[in-house]
Formats: structure tokens, sequence, C-alpha cells
């Protein structure tokens, strides 16, 4: 069968065309029409939904994996068409597209969805309360994906980062090997989770044989702060020796480090409704870290 997956070049679409292979032909798309590895694929521009419907009806898809965003959060508030055309009218098209062939659509969202003012895991069906254009414009495409009636599995996500990409990881890797001191915010608390993780839980998923639809938290499990994330980063990069030296890590508040868009203090999303729906053990965050650190080594 034919698993079309969009957004191939990001940290998590990256991933699934290694994870999904095994289910059939991956095709992936672009909006470039290129991957990263400089290979051709299919282009698909999200900032024109109403394009998709002729890629789809011309490649006749049996699952539809959207890993496709606008997820630039800070710029969002200065393009909240953009943000939403890709966040909510794309997703939208393929959801109605999916439904009217009876097709299952794997769709990513995310823990911006919440305000962040909580203390405990949020489940998913505590109320969404988004904070700016980006959590507003992914909180639509959930609700556009449900509303088309077709089987859908919505998996939210948070704090994602791979060994490939711009990500906080490789962003601390880069200041860790140029400063000996850094500034990292420790208010706002949350589950780093890497792509692969995702990738590999969404082809478990989808080989389930419950044929489940829903809205799951899919992330590694724990939780810590940026700054606690930042310190782990370095103790892991000095042991697998890709930095020489770990810097000074100063804790800040978030009021220290102000950006456009507001962040959610608290993004701890509860995945035991996966673990138990689809018999999955999500690790802890530091075991994925370990993973992840090992394969920068590698490379």
């Amino acid at each position: 069968m034919t698993v079309l997956v969009f957004g191939g070049n990001g940290q998590v679409g990256r991933e699934l065309l290694r994870a999904l292979a095994p289910l059939g032909t991956v095709v992936a798309t672009t909006r470039s029409g290129t991957l990263a590895d400089g290979s051709a694929c299919e282009v698909a521009d999200f900032d024109r939904p109403d394009s998709l419907p002729a890629l789809l009806d011309r490649l006749q898809p049996a699952v539809v994996v959207n890993a496709a965003a606008h997820t630039a959060v800070d710029r969002a508030e200065q393009e909240p068409e953009a943000a939403f055309r890709a966040n909510a009218q794309a997703p939208c098209v393929l959801a109605r597209w999916c439904a009217a062939q009876g097709v299952p659509l794997v769709h990513y969202s995310t823990d911006y969805v919440f305000d962040g003012q909580g203390g405990t895991p949020y489940r998913e069906d505590a109320p969404t309360a988004p904070l700016g254009v980006y959590g507003t414009s992914k909180r639509d495409g959930e609700d556009a994906v449900r509303a088309a009636g077709g089987r859908h599995l919505i998996f939210r996500t948070a704090w994602v980062y791979a060994a490939h990409g711009g990500n906080f990881l490789r962003t601390m890797l880069r200041l860790g090997a140029e400063r000996d001191q850094l500034r990292v915010v420790a208010d706002q608390i949350g589950t780093p989770t890497p792509a692969g993780l995702i990738a590999d839980v969404t082809a478990q998923a989808l080989r389930h044989p419950g044929g489940l639809s829903g809205t799951w938290h899919l992330t590694a499990s724990g939780q810590t702060s940026w700054h606690g994330f930042a310190e782990a980063i370095f103790a892991e990069a000095q042991a697998a020796g890709v930095l020489a030296k770990t810097p000074v890590v100063d804790a800040i508040a978030s009021s220290d480090y102000p950006t456009p868009a507001r962040r959610p203090a608290w993004s701890v999303l509860d995945n035991r409704r996966l673990q138990q729906d689809f018999g999955i053990v999500l690790p802890a965050w530091q075991d994925g870290l370990k993973r992840v650190m090992a394969e920068i080594a590698a490379t």
C-alpha cells in the first residue's frame, strides 16, 4: 500500500520515512519537491491548501500521515494567515479527502493547545485554551480533522528534537561548543520527546489491529525544565564524546527572556491512554536523550 507522508523534511517527517517503510511504499512530500538528502519527492504546498486534493487524487494513498506544519511559534504572531493556512485549513482539506475515501489520517498536534496554567499532566479531554496564534491554529486543525468524520489518529506531542534539523538540543550543542556560560529558562516544564520515538509509535499505532480513532498524547515519560534539559544534554554530550567540556548553565525566568509568543509554563501531557490503547511503553525522556546523543556521536 502507499503511505503518503506530508512534511518529509521536518524532524518527525524524516524519521517517519524510516519508521513507516515496513508498512508499504512510502511517498514523501515537501514544499520544494526535494528531500534532505537531495533526492526528488512530491510537491505539496500547505500555503495553498486548495492544491492538495489533486495530489491525493493522483496518488490514491491507503494511509495519509501529516507531519507538515507552520511551527515557527514567534513568527506565527506576525503572519497568522500563513499559520492558519498550514495548521488548520490544509489539515481540513486532507481530513475531508481521507474521510470521503475511507483512508485513515494521522495528524500531529501540540502542547500549545493548552494554556500551561495546570500543575498535573494534561489528559486528552482537558479543556484547550491556547495562548497565541500557533496554538490556536493547531487547535483549529485538530477540530477540523475530527469534524471531517473519518478515521483519524491525532497525536499531541511536545518539546520535539532530533539529531538533525533545528531544535533545542542542536542549539545547545552549538552554543555549548562556543561558550563557557549559558542562560536557560527554568520555569517552563515539559517532556523532551525525540522525533524518532514519535515516528516509531506512529508505525506501531498503524499496525494495531483495533482500527482505533481519536486523540492521544505522544511524549516520552517524565518531566523537566528547559534548564534541566540543557544540563542533561551537556552531561550526555560530554559522556558520549560529542563535547570536550560542558558550560555553566544559569537558570533564568521566562520574564528574563521575552519572546513575541507566550509559552505555556506547564506542558506535561498525560500519555497513559496511548500506552493502554496501543500496548506501548513510552520510555523516560532521559533514555530518549541517550539514544539521540549516541546517534550524534556516531556521525
